[in-house]
């Protein structure tokens, strides 16, 4: 952490009292997001009366260059708001859209077959069309106080001036080395010399500065249309050996769009999130919801038993997950029928037993107009960020925003990474006869774990929650909130317990934590368990009398407010 040696004395305050396992505290607003640079950029902006949607322009631009291999202008985002005046909750969809020219087949061999994954990701063939930068302008339009162009001031001074590069960075560069040199303007600017950037080099992008600038001077169209769109197109159909078919059209109509919030009961709040074709606000939604029919309380954090509920409970909603859920502008989705009483009642009384669930099968929820579908086999691998912030006015924001896998499609433009978001979808587009929901067509969103989460206690916000992580995103945002609701952590405790995360039947326990317990137990319940890595970074907003902040220990980020 001392290439984080120039912050602020109260960033540098922040961190030192992460790394003592307490959460920050505040009276009148907060930040929390994945990178110290970003939170301060975010910080000054409310410190001077912006709102939180003013705050998350700032930081998201910051985030674009000093955590490149997340998210960024390149890639999409879902952003989940709480309104204080109305009390509306509000959420925008900034996911990718497939171009119009993708075929049933883009990912698939001659012969009919899945292509492999790395073969699909490096290159134009995954690159979806962007969202975030509409999302920026979207949420400012609606919500902001401040002068637009005058957002962007802090990335564009880190960019011209020179940042300094973190050990998280550095230590993403020399992981995925050989792909991020595939392509020669990516590789001169992580690789300057032929040298791998270093934790501590300072680096300038001035490309990305020039391209911030025109977006403050003329808004997201300077993206969507003219120089930088028509360079983006040509970066993604001239790839060498995985070229795309992205076109100026599929940027020039490319809309953020309103979603209803998907809402659910647990205990005595409702969790709210962003619905189709994000899974995360209804995985994490049945998760609790079956949930919510167990005293998670009394069996507190180290009960086997209480693990065997929430990995079984995962394990049912993942099963529904693969089955029914996607772009529902593109295939009809039993969105309510997930939710109901009677259905969660009726998937809650599966856990009633002592061990494991043998096996598990999606359900059959009420459906509005029914279809048969066959399940998913899309991967979804980490590489995203998050941001909680609550203004000054009660406003409160979470977002959560990627480019997918880590560099995205290793593609650079203009300073910027561009996504490879495609491969959310199924490479296959049937199974059995059946049509897989998540399938690749013009101008679809592929589903998304990205799970933005504000919690409500008497309608009022009480949490503000989410993390990076593919698709264990749900498990972490669904143990976070179990955490501080049933187990009374704190923020910052519970974003750095242990994580145990069981998604389609394997029991993930976080290596050296106490999670490895919990490894015979579960074992003997029949569960299979795997200890590995569990790399979240969730950045969590407490809102009681006072603002507490919490952020995950495994990543850079901080909590900032005053």
């Amino acid at each position: 952490l001392s290439t984080f040696d120039t912050l602020s004395e109260a960033a540098q305050a922040a961190l030192a009292t992460k790394e003592s396992g307490s959460p920050t505290t505040a009276e009148n607003w907060m930040v929390a997001a994945a990178n110290p640079l970003a939170v301060e950029a975010g910080a000054a902006v409310l410190r001077d009366g912006g709102t939180a949607a003013d705050a998350m322009v700032a930081v998201q631009a910051v985030l674009g260059l000093v955590e490149p291999q997340s998210s960024g202008l390149g890639g999409g985002a879902f952003l989940v708001w709480y309104d204080a005046n109305s009390g509306a909750v509000t959420t925008l969809d900034g996911r990718e859209t497939a171009p119009l020219a993708v075929t049933p087949t883009l990912f698939q061999t001659d012969d009919g077959e899945p292509m492999g994954f790395w073969d699909a990701v490096v290159g134009g063939r995954s690159v979806g069309t962007p969202g975030t930068p509409m999302l920026m302008e979207e949420a400012h339009a609606r919500w902001g106080r401040a002068e637009w162009g005058g957002l962007f001031e802090a990335a564009i001074s880190l960019a011209e001036d020179g940042f300094t590069v973190s050990e998280r960075m550095a230590s993403s560069i020399a992981d995925g080395a050989e792909r991020l040199q595939t392509f020669t303007r990516t590789a001169d600017y992580f690789f300057p010399g032929g040298e791998a950037l270093q934790a501590g080099d300072t680096l300038v992008n001035n490309d990305y500065a020039n391209t911030l600038r025109l977006i403050a001077a003329h808004g997201s169209d300077a993206f969507y249309t003219g120089p930088i769109a028509d360079d983006i197109v040509a970066t993604v159909r001239t790839a060498a050996g995985n070229p795309g078919v992205l076109s100026a059209t599929d940027l020039a109509i490319y809309r953020v769009i309103e979603r209803d919030p998907v809402c659910v009961a647990y205990r005595d709040s409702e969790v709210c999130g962003m619905g189709p074709p994000s899974s995360g606000a209804l995985t994490v939604g049945q998760i609790l919801g079956m949930l919510d029919r167990y005293d998670l309380r009394a069996m507190g954090p180290e009960s086997a038993d209480a693990w065997r509920l929430i990995g079984d409970a995962s394990r049912l909603a993942f099963a529904d997950r693969g089955r029914y859920m996607a772009d529902s502008d593109f295939v009809p989705m039993p969105t309510k029928g997930l939710t109901t009483d009677a259905y969660l009642d009726q998937r809650a009384a599966l856990l009633g037993g002592e061990d494991a669930l043998p096996e598990v099968a999606p359900g059959s929820p009420e459906w509005d107009h029914a279809m048969l579908w066959a399940d998913d086999e899309s991967l979804e691998l980490p590489s995203t960020s998050h941001i909680s912030i609550v203004d000054q006015y009660g406003n409160a924001l979470s977002m959560t925003t990627t480019i997918e896998n880590g560099f995205g499609s290793r593609l650079m433009v203009r300073g910027f990474l561009l996504n490879n978001e495609l491969t959310d979808f199924s490479f296959r587009t049937h199974s059995d006869g059946l049509p897989i929901a998540n399938r690749i067509e013009p101008g679809k969103r592929p589903r998304s774990s990205m799970s933005p989460t504000i919690v409500l206690t008497d309608d009022v916000p009480s949490l503000v929650v989410g993390s990076p992580g593919g698709s264990r995103i749900i498990g972490y945002v669904t143990q976070a909130i179990i955490a501080h609701v049933d187990w009374d952590m704190d923020v910052q405790q519970a974003v750095s317990m242990p994580h145990l995360v069981n998604r389609f039947g394997t029991y993930d326990l976080e290596e050296g934590t106490d999670a490895v317990n919990l490894e015979t137990a579960l074992t003997d319940m029949g569960f299979e368990v795997s200890i590995r890595g569990l790399n979240s970074g969730i950045h969590a907003i407490e809102v009681s009398d006072i603002l507490s902040g919490g952020a995950d220990p495994r990543r850079e980020g901080i909590a900032l407010g005053e």
